[in-house]
């Protein structure tokens, strides 16, 4: 019957959440450890939320140069 979903949620499925979880939590590690104020370290939480984004935009730089 639904042949298709049962194989997307199969075993192996979603090891991405896993390496996106241990991505957040050491950019947060990170962010936090080197915040000098209270608002820098509000600033590191949301940075540790979007890290991907700093990660392809210096790979794509680094490819440009």
């Amino acid at each position: 019957m639904n042949e298709n979903k049962s194989r997307r949620y199969g075993p192996g499925a979603g090891g991405g959440g896993a390496i996106y979880g241990l991505g957040l939590i050491g950019a947060l590690v990170y962010y936090l450890g080197t915040a000098e104020s209270f608002g820098n370290g509000v600033l590191g939480v949301l940075k540790s939320l979007v890290w991907p984004a700093f990660v392809v935009h210096d790979l794509l730089r680094l490819l440009g140069s």
